[in-house]
């Protein structure tokens, strides 16, 4: 973090530590002062922070991230800290991507706007594949199996509301079972003399006043709370947790679950890219808190052609989490299915790096076209539905989405559009 750097300006970090401030707004004008600061040297009252002509920004690179959590999930970053750290790590563009919310959305979106850094918003959830093919086998959800982790990308920003109004009632259902599992974890507690109380010690890790959504994560979060005071070993001891523990106290979701086919209908409402979350059959866990387990590679060629057929539209993944043949089969079939491919690391954790080095080898350098695709996608279907980027207008004016992703990808580095070659 550039806030640790002790060649900055005190009062650089002084604003960077008001990035963790209570409100949005607060975060937002500590977020404009420290722009100020790097394109002037001085703030709004005047005062000078750095040299006369702006202190030094980070080296840009073209590294990208579309999958960063904030506090209205699980994550030590309010949204205008993450887009500052995406920044400050030199990322050319980034995405949101809470759970079960899209409430830190706005704020992610002016946060890149002050800084200058392109950013696209989404969330992802846990849908239910039951009446699909794939009902009673483990998809990518270690802990359920017939459920399936989903992402919406490049949500327009008219269209926050609505997915907000679709979201709320599965996070009040979700409210209910995490209490169940707060009561079951105290149960296995016991006998050590543990125990949380939810409304005292969970809720007030989570943002769930602002829209924010509680996750198993929370609970977890708050028994590490309950040992130490110490944020680092907490973090720590919420990875071995989340590992070792989860299962002892997990209740298998129900009514918080929308139906897989209710999540692309509302991709569709929203003018958004409905995505699934590929994970693979896991080793080592790149969060730390994943245990060695197999998932959807015994069927991943039906899964992705039924996916594609469905009217999911594209495919994440983490270059980090799998191996080089786990994903070049995955990408050969997204080729072969027209699935459009968004990488995202999956950030969560303090210990964990923006920067996804791998993405400098030259098998993953269409993924940052991808992320410029996304910010085209998302600039376009804001100002009009019917250019987004899987719109049933532009597939039909660019049928092949190679095509369409080079096109879009240059609306996201260079603005304005110009005509698709088959409408000049």
């Amino acid at each position: 973090m550039r806030e640790n750097n002790p060649s900055l300006s005190e009062l650089e970090l002084e604003y960077a530590r008001g990035l963790d401030a209570a409100t949005p707004q607060a975060r937002l004008d500590a977020l404009r002062e420290l722009a100020r600061l790097y394109r002037t040297g001085k703030t709004a009252g005047g005062m000078a922070g750095g040299t006369a002509g702006g202190m030094k920004p980070p080296v840009r690179s073209d590294n990208v991230n579309n999958h960063i959590h904030t506090i209205y999930s699980f994550s030590p970053y309010s949204p205008a800290k993450a887009v500052y750290l995406a920044w400050s790590s030199g990322l050319a563009t980034a995405g949101v991507m809470d759970h079960d919310t899209v409430a830190g959305a706005e704020e992610f979106l002016e946060a890149g706007r002050l800084i200058g850094l392109p950013v696209t918003v989404g969330f992802e959830c846990r849908c239910d594949v039951s009446g699909t093919p794939f009902a009673g086998r483990r998809l990518n959800n270690p802990d359920q199996p017939s459920v399936a982790y989903m992402a919406m990308h490049g949500i327009p920003r008219r269209m926050l509301g609505e997915a907000e109004r679709f979201l709320a009632p599965y996070r009040a259902h979700r409210m209910d079972r995490n209490r169940r599992m707060t009561q079951k974890l105290n149960d296995a507690l016991a006998r050590y003399g543990l125990a949380l109380d939810y409304d005292r010690d969970v809720l007030p890790c989570s943002q769930h006043d602002s829209g924010g959504v509680v996750t198993e994560r929370h609970i977890l979060y708050a028994l590490a709370a309950s040992i130490t005071d110490r944020e680092p070993l907490r973090h720590f001891l919420l990875g071995m947790f989340k590992s070792q523990l989860v299962s002892s106290f997990y209740i298998d979701a129900d009514e918080e679950l929308p139906h897989i086919t209710a999540f692309i209908d509302l991709a569709q409402t929203l003018g958004a890219v409905s995505a699934y979350a590929y994970l693979g059959d896991v080793g080592v866990s790149v969060t730390g808190d994943k245990k060695p387990q197999t998932f959807e590679d015994a069927f991943v060629d039906d899964l992705f052609a039924w996916l594609a057929e469905a009217g999911v539209r594209a495919v994440t993944y983490m270059p980090t989490r799998n191996s080089m043949a786990q994903l070049q089969r995955v990408m050969s079939l997204c080729e072969a299915h027209g699935l459009f491919q968004i990488a995202g690391e999956d950030i969560n954790s303090p210990f964990q790096s923006f920067l996804c080095e791998k993405l400098e080898t030259p098998a993953y350098r269409h993924l940052i076209d991808s992320a410029w695709a996304l910010i085209g996608h998302e600039r376009m279907a804001e100002a009009d539905p019917t250019k987004g980027m899987f719109s049933a207008e532009m597939e039909k004016t660019l049928p092949i989405l190679r095509d369409r992703v080079s096109y879009f990808t240059a609306i996201g580095k260079n603005g304005a559009p110009s005509p698709p070659s088959s409408c000049a």
